[in-house]
């Protein structure tokens, strides 16, 4: 049963070496997905490209499915797997931020790091930026923790919320999926025609 490593079953010394094993898989993936390129990062606001979208839905997906039937099997322990805090405020605006810094910058900060390892000077730009507005965020913290712990609601999940078991919210958000990526693969040749049409004008 897991966790593995809250549970004893590997040592907690390799918790570091199991994380830079993770890390590397992970820049791998994106790198190789290529998420290392802003203009296709990008491309999921302005209609051209939804692979981002589409990759990402999927691994949530086999995530979700994957850790909802360990748990029915008796593999994975749910209570030890961490859930982030919700605090409404700081999640609504930190959200809004990051959207526009996604958008004008074409990366997040996966991904920025993902390029600016293979040395693309526009993600050490963006990189860069965001570890100064990181340092800002700590200098005036002591200014911002009332509203930052504001509207704090637990550490709660969607399904939860909606109140319905962890299965069916499940098959909704598939059925969701698939309709998205659906839809996206009509948007993006919608927007191919007319980016041709332009061209040969």
């Amino acid at each position: 049963m897991g966790p593995l490593i809250p549970l004893n079953v590997i040592d907690p010394s390799w918790n570091n070496v199991i994380a830079l094993i993770v890390g590397i898989a992970f820049g791998f993936i994106l790198e190789s997905s290529g998420f290392s390129s802003s203009r296709k990062l990008a491309g999921v606001f302005y209609g051209y490209d939804f692979v981002v979208l589409k990759v990402f839905f999927t691994a949530a997906i086999t995530a979700a499915v994957g850790l909802y039937y360990f748990e029915y099997l008796g593999w994975v322990d749910m209570s030890f797997v961490y859930i982030n805090p919700t605090y409404v405020s700081s999640a609504i605006v930190g959200g809004v931020i990051m959207g526009l810094g996604f958008i004008m910058g074409g990366y997040c900060p996966g991904t920025s790091y993902c390029a600016a390892a293979i040395g693309k000077i526009d993600a050490i730009v963006f990189s860069t930026a965001m570890l100064v507005g990181i340092l800002i965020f700590s200098e005036f913290y002591p200014l911002l923790e009332s509203f930052y712990n504001a509207n704090f609601i637990g550490n709660i999940t969607v399904f939860e919320t909606l109140g319905m078991t962890a299965g069916w919210f499940l098959l909704i958000l598939i059925v969701i999926a698939l309709g998205a990526f659906y839809v996206t693969s009509i948007i993006q040749e919608k927007v191919k025609k007319v980016d041709y049409y332009i061209l040969l004008k």
